[in-house]
């Protein structure tokens, strides 16, 4: 069973009985590297059933290490490294792909920690160079620069965001090797989950429009008012990095450095002054429309469209003049 040892790896996260997308994504950027390294590529899957094991093999991956056991059905981080390790120990990947997702977050450094080898977090891009030395590249500094990143140490692992690199065609016809490992799964006491909390969702990466607001909101109900233009326009709400912290949204809404990066198509900044945490977040939009009262704010600087005003004055007629044009489209006008 024994692979090449330029070999490229990507962990599968499963949720809810699905695959993640950015497992797909990073199957896809990791076949494209494998084939310039003259490499295989496997995806590692620890899943309490298999029946979506075939579907990698069709995505790209060469062959699927496969871990099937109920305990594998909760994302209990140390499990997982304990599988995951002694099989990479075994293997000598050379490089070793997982999704930046909330679990692949916690996973991967300690996997790393483990293997005592590098990890280059929250990648935005990742390539080959001319004398054959694979590149993590990620922001630095919140944003205004790309760091290119070589790792010394094997495997050389990378953790990648969501939304960066495009799916892999689906090729039925595809082959490869499904091998079915023995799981490890003596549970460790150290960490126990004692109750399960549905928390708020929303893939702000995968969003046409994003209606997003700062701290130019005056309370935390004021969102409805973004809410109501971003579902006129078919997208969702987003908020800059106070307004969370004060509680005023779920996280899973916070654009920025900290947050999520998103490129939508239309991207509204209200009353959010530019800073360069949130611009990190957003600034890739293909256009973008900044309200805010202040007429040096920033966001100025990388909007395609500026309207300095009151947020409360000019989305209510923005709302009232969608809703004209809707009704006469409607009417047939």
């Amino acid at each position: 069973m024994s692979t090449n040892n330029t070999d490229v790896w990507t962990f599968v996260e499963q949720r809810e009985g699905k695959i993640h997308p950015v497992s797909y994504e990073i199957l896809s950027k990791g076949r494209e590297i494998a084939d310039e390294l003259g490499a295989n590529i496997s995806s590692v899957f620890l899943t309490p059933d298999g029946e979506d094991a075939e579907e990698l093999l069709y995505r790209g991956a060469d062959r699927v290490f496969l871990f099937e056991s109920p305990v594998f059905g909760l994302p209990k981080e140390m499990i997982f490294k304990e599988n995951i390790n002694e099989l990479v120990r075994r293997e000598t990947p050379e490089i070793f792909l997982i999704g930046a997702t909330r679990f692949g977050r916690s996973l991967a450094p300690r996997i790393s920690a483990s293997l005592k080898t590098g990890l280059t977090a929250d990648c935005t891009g990742l390539e080959v160079d001319e004398a054959g030395e694979f590149i993590q590249i990620r922001p630095a500094f919140t944003g205004n620069v790309l760091a290119h990143i070589k790792t010394s140490t094997r495997p050389k692992m990378s953790t990648v965001r969501f939304g960066e690199f495009e799916k892999p065609d689906r090729d039925p016809n595809r082959s490869g090797e499904i091998i079915e490992m023995d799981p490890f799964v003596e549970e460790s006491k150290d960490v126990e989950i004692s109750e399960r909390v549905e928390e708020e969702d929303v893939n702000l990466e995968n969003e046409k429009v994003i209606v997003s607001g700062g701290r130019g909101l005056k309370e935390p109900s004021d969102f409805e008012l973004l809410r109501e233009l971003a579902e006129l326009l078919g997208g969702e709400i987003g908020s800059s990095r106070p307004l969370v912290d004060e509680g005023w949204l779920d996280r899973c809404y916070q654009v920025g450095y900290s947050g999520k990066r998103v490129k939508p198509d239309l991207y509204f900044a209200c009353g959010i002054s530019g800073a360069s945490q949130h611009l990190a977040g957003m600034k890739e939009s293909d256009t973008i429309i900044a309200i805010n009262s202040d007429p040096s704010a920033p966001i100025f600087d990388v909007a395609d469209y500026g309207i300095v005003g009151d947020l409360y004055e000019v989305i209510p007629k923005l709302i009232e003049r969608i809703k004209e044009v809707s009704d006469d489209e409607k009417k047939g006008n």
